[in-house]
This record gives structure tokens, sequence and C-alpha cells, in this order.
């Protein structure tokens, strides 16, 4: 890898789980990662709720927009170490080739843009995925991906941030 991993952060419309997780990863350790975000079908703006949940604790919030992934396949496109899926619309098998050889993995989070029966649930969903997309950051930031070899890191990047915990499976 090199001196700094890069790390893209794929979703459908890059409104919200990915554009969380950037913006995290980013935050948290803008020494070792370089973090982007991007989607299948990415939407106009991000939205509102992601913006109200990311403008506490993310102080570029400001450059944050949807992209399309097709932006990170050009010649001219920073090459990915890790390629992260956060949706079934974005995982390897409907995903472009990316340029080098990136780590891809999967890490599914339930959809905060999903149908809610009123505004407080929804609140609250995107409470919860913030929550949970903090804690698996937290996690991987914590690896030591340049001393592993490839298969040592895909192993490592899709593994459950609560894998050997009663309950918890081994991969998200």
């Amino acid at each position: 890898m090199n001196a700094k991993c890069k790390v893209l952060f794929l979703c459908r419309a890059n409104s919200a789980r990915s554009i969380m997780a950037e913006s995290l990863l980013r935050q948290l350790a803008p020494d070792r990662f370089e973090a982007f975000s991007a989607g299948v079908e990415p939407a106009a703006r991000l939205h509102p709720l992601t913006i109200a949940q990311l403008s506490s604790t993310i102080a570029d919030i400001h450059i944050l927009q949807p992209k399309s992934w097709q932006g990170f396949v050009d010649t001219d496109a920073p090459r990915m170490d890790v390629v992260v899926a956060m949706c079934d619309e974005a995982d390897e098998a409907h995903a472009p080739n990316f340029p080098g050889s990136p780590v891809f993995c999967r890490w599914t989070f339930d959809d905060p843009l999903a149908e809610f029966a009123n505004e407080d649930l929804q609140k609250q969903a995107f409470e919860r995925v913030f929550r949970q997309i903090l804690r698996r950051i937290s996690v991987f930031i914590a690896l030591p991906l340049q001393s592993m070899n490839a298969d040592e890191q895909v192993l490592a990047v899709n593994a459950h941030p609560e894998a050997g915990r009663s309950g918890a499976g081994s991969a998200l």
C-alpha cells in the first residue's frame, strides 16, 4: 500500500452511508488515509439528515457532495487501495473495474433513506447507522494494513468489528 491508504466507500446514492464513512475516516485518521466516496446513481445533493448528523463532528462538511463511481475508473483517477461496498447495489459483482488491485470488501448497513412512518424514526435510523459506521471506522483505522499481505488485508478489512463476541457474525 502507498504511504497513505486510499479508501473508496460505495453506496447507491452517495448521500448518506458512504458520505458518513468518508467523512469519519477523513476526520479520524487524516495522516494515514485518504477517503473518497461515490454512488451507483448519485443523488443531486447530500441528504439533509446526513448534514445534520455530521455537522457537529465533521469540520469539512462543505466539501462533501455525491459523486458517481464512474469518476474513479478513469485513467487519471486516484488508485484505491481499499474499496468498501456499503449496500447490495454497490457490491463487487455490480461495481466497475477500479484501476490497480484494490482490496474489495463489504460493510452492509441498513439504509437510513428507507421509508419510515415518521421523521423521528428516520432521524433515529440516521443516528443508529452513524454510530455503526463510526464503530466500524474506528476498528478499521486500528488495523496495521501496511504490514499485511493482500490476503491478510482482505480478511482484516472484511472482519466484523464484534467478531468473537457471542452472537456476532464474522462479516458484514
